[in-house]
């Protein structure tokens, strides 16, 4: 397992995509220290691994309730301001990403859900009505760069049709039909 990847405010600002959110570090409103902290913790670090490895999910997914049970955050994000919440969801969508890449991960340009949004209301903060998340709708998905270290059940899935299709072409005899299958 790789080290702890430690992200710092510096580090965050000198992200060519990271700079764009001097706002939300700027905020003193806005929980983005404690954002860090909650990142910057091997045992999360190894669950987000571990989310994408063995459960075929986004990183963000392996840590997504505990960061949202953290009261800065949930306090921040279930306010009314929804440029600000947002600003702070993609922020640490930046922060995920930097994490993934330093520890040998690259971005595969789909997305995975973490929950359904709820109908919108103008009296409370924007949330999902089901799924993993309360606060996140979806979250990017990663591959080590080096490669994955099983397939997915997908790829599994196609060669298992592939090596049928051989078989079957190789001459062996077909099963009889079932009686409830003869006409």
């Amino acid at each position: 397992m790789p080290p702890i990847s430690k992200v710092t405010r510096k580090a965050f600002l000198e992200d060519p995509q990271g700079k764009k959110f001097a706002d939300v570090l700027n905020d003193p409103e806005q929980p983005f220290d404690a954002v860090l902290d909650f990142f910057n913790n091997t045992d999360r670090q190894r669950r987000m691994e571990e989310s994408e490895i063995h459960h075929d999910r986004s990183p963000l997914a392996g840590v997504v309730r505990e960061l949202e049970s953290q009261p800065a955050i949930d306090q921040f994000l279930s306010e009314v301001h929804v440029r600000r919440s947002t600003r702070l969801r993609q922020a640490i969508g930046v922060l995920v990403r930097m994490i993934m890449e330093q520890r040998g991960w690259k971005k595969t340009g789909k997305k995975g859900s973490l929950g359904v949004r709820a109908s919108a209301s103008l009296k409370t903060a924007a949330h999902n009505s089901g799924g993993l998340a309360f606060w996140f709708i979806r979250a990017e998905r990663y591959e080590r760069a080096a490669g994955m270290p099983f397939r997915s059940v997908r790829v599994r899935r196609q060669e298992l049709d592939a090596a049928s299709k051989v078989r079957s072409s190789e001459g062996k005899r077909a099963r009889k039909p079932r009686r409830d299958q003869v006409k």
